[in-house]
């Protein structure tokens, strides 16, 4: 097998450590290129992942001691897990996510064979907001269906003729919101400029400094309270506030689409707007059809800005890991491992 292509100065090899390149760099160039400063960049050269194991085990990637990966990467190598890292080096030590989400990776395989496990949380946190409160405000406003309804001619009247129904205003709404992470936080201060009141839930509660007075509240009583739902947590439709507004920009997985597009049907849920799926690319027929579930390509983090950051930030793993040992942002499952 060929081996790997290096991005490397010049110099003794023996000299650096050896970084391994999973995806692509396509905008924190600077960034990246400053790696060269501390370590030896590798490129594997196989497409798929039963060619990566074999690289792997041919010994070409000896001495990898840190991975960038993108979720592109994820054509190459297939999820990471057990049998993928048996098959990297043994000096394998820290793989440095570029994203706030991991399903891709088998965090407690990683912790199993301890290798530390990175991604960028804050990175994301302006952009996916944005994205969460656009959507908050178009399922609220009907705008979904009015949009439909401007490109089929029919101006402000749906299919039958009939007027649209009305939207509603966000002030005085409740927002709940599953999860009041970075993104939670983040959404519920621009949620406040709209006059809505927050509500939230948590695995423990948020300190004052931190919950910027939102309230704590149980997990039924947010479902049964809010206007509005922001997701971060699985779901039970039936618990429910009737007409609630579902916004979801997390992951798709928290929210079984069949039990959704029957809580809609049934006037259970009012409107929805989503920006992550279930089975991403593929979104339910019954999603597409409704003309109340405003929809968009998992665009939350899709500005040059966020994604430069992203990058950045990664790349800044990559580099605490190769020279410090370290990670900037070990995923909370790991914690006790920095």
């Amino acid at each position: 097998m060929e081996r790997p292509t290096s991005e490397s100065l010049p110099g003794n090899m023996a000299d650096k450590p050896k970084v391994l390149l999973l995806g692509e760099i396509v905008h924190a160039h600077a960034a990246w290129a400053s790696i060269a400063d501390v370590a030896h960049v590798l490129r594997p050269q196989a497409s798929n992942r039963a060619d990566f194991i074999a690289e792997c085990k041919s010994g070409a990637l000896d001495g990898v001691i840190a991975a960038y990966r993108t979720f592109g990467s994820a054509k190459i190598t297939g999820r990471i897990d057990g049998e993928l890292l048996d098959a990297l080096p043994k000096s394998f030590q820290f793989l440095c996510h570029n994203g706030a989400g991991y399903d891709q990776i088998d965090v407690p395989a990683c912790t199993r064979r301890n290798v530390r496990v990175s991604n960028t949380p804050t990175a994301v946190d302006d952009a996916t907001a944005d994205t969460a409160i656009w959507l908050l405000l178009g399922a609220l406003r009907n705008l979904a269906a009015s949009m439909a309804a401007l490109r089929a001619g029919t101006w402000r009247n749906g299919p039958e003729g009939r007027p649209l129904a009305l939207g509603h205003d966000p002030q005085g709404k409740v927002l709940g919101i599953l999860g009041m992470g970075g993104i939670g936080r983040n959404m519920a201060a621009k949620a406040r400029a709209f006059g809505m009141r927050i509500r939230y839930h948590n695995r423990s509660r948020l300190g004052p400094d931190a919950d910027g007075g939102a309230e704590y509240v149980d997990f039924e009583t947010l479902l049964r309270e809010s206007d509005v739902l922001s997701l971060n947590l699985p779901l039970n439709f039936a618990l429910m506030k009737p007409g609630i507004v579902i916004v979801n920009t997390a992951r798709g997985a928290v929210m079984d689409e069949a039990a959704l597009v029957e809580a809609l049907a049934s006037g259970r849920v009012a409107s929805v707007g989503l920006d992550v799926y279930e089975n991403e690319p593929q979104v339910h027929p019954g999603l597409l059809a409704n003309p109340n579930v405003l929809l968009v390509p998992h665009m939350g983090t899709w500005t040059l800005e966020t994604e430069t950051k992203m990058e950045e930030w990664a790349i800044d793993n990559v580099r605490m890991a190769v020279a410090e040992g370290r990670l900037k942002s070990i995923v909370p499952e790991q914690t006790a491992m920095q």
